[in-house]
């Protein structure tokens, strides 16, 4: 008698779950996202190239354009192809600047790959991308023409990127704008309980916080090779003749991002660098694009 009991109630079980299984994705169907907010705009012309291990696309707006170079370093898990991407802040720039009618900067959007950073050759064997780059803008400026003025623009880790890239090298930029860059206060040498303090104090993601420490000890060595590329160092060195910064962060940035560019822009200030610090309330790489296409078009 037991036995058709069970298989009675595993029966009942089977169809429970089933009907489950059945609301389960109905609902998954019901409320899933059907499609996505895009920007409407007029997209710039577009040539790519490869030079070494540098994968680039240059960008060039069908009305013309006023003799300045945008260097765009991209953030984490994108590519090259970016700039002209309907659904990111890049068309929103662009559909500023069209809407002002204003003439657009030429725009290079560099890539290295989906992760990267710039950092001097080091102790470890992915570091000198610091050195590659600055090395073979002059191969792309003979193609496309030299710059009025030179500028750098990044997101994220690109922001990080593009504060390296202008600070160690002042001379060759005039402006440079790093949107929620990954500016740190402890290094990621620190001790473990340095960092879960940080973590404590800046309410960033600890899986993405440790992913990030786990990124730059790709590319430095050791505590010496990190201030070597640290925005809060290499601010140390700054006079006012360095290129002017515009730096932006989210107040809930899941990269705790907002202490270390609150501090940097504060510390730029102090050294006489013309910047503009535009704190936003939101998380990571919330951005105001029409005061970032102010600055790269002023």
């Amino acid at each position: 008698m037991k036995a058709p009991r069970l298989e009675k109630r595993a029966r009942y079980l089977l169809s429970a779950l089933a009907v489950v299984a059945l609301l389960w994705f109905g609902w998954t169907e019901l409320t899933r996202t059907r499609g996505e907010q895009k920007v409407v705009f007029q997209p710039a012309a577009k040539t790519c190239g490869v030079d070494g291990p540098l994968r680039y696309c240059v960008y060039r707006a069908v009305g013309g354009v006023n003799g300045d170079i945008v260097y765009h370093l991209h953030g984490r898990g994108l590519n090259e192809g970016v700039w002209n991407d309907d659904t990111y802040f890049t068309a929103m720039l662009q559909a500023r600047w069209q809407a002002q009618g204003a003439t657009a900067p030429t725009v290079v959007t560099l890539s290295y790959g989906p992760t990267w950073l710039l950092t001097p050759k080091g102790g470890k064997a992915d570091s000198g991308l610091l050195d590659d780059v600055m090395r073979r803008l002059p191969a792309i400026e003979a193609r496309i023409g030299q710059p009025r003025r030179r500028m750098l623009l990044g997101e994220s880790m690109g922001g990080l990127n593009v504060l390296v890239a202008g600070l160690s090298h002042p001379s060759e930029f005039a402006k440079v704008a790093a949107l929620c860059p990954g500016v740190y206060v402890d290094s990621p040498f620190s001790s473990l309980s340095t960092l879960a303090a940080a973590l404590r104090r800046t309410g960033a993601n600890p899986k993405i916080a440790f992913g990030v420490r786990t990124l730059a000890r790709t590319y430095v060595a050791d505590e010496a090779e990190w201030r070597r590329v640290s925005p809060l160092a290499l601010i140390d060195k700054a006079t006012p003749r360095y290129p002017k910064l515009y730096l932006s962060c989210g107040l809930y940035d899941a990269y705790g991002n907002f202490e270390g560019t609150e501090r940097l822009a504060r510390a730029a200030h102090e050294h006489g660098v013309e910047t503009e610090w535009t704190p936003l309330y939101g998380g990571h790489c919330a951005t105001d694009v029409n005061s970032v296409a102010d600055f790269l078009q002023r």
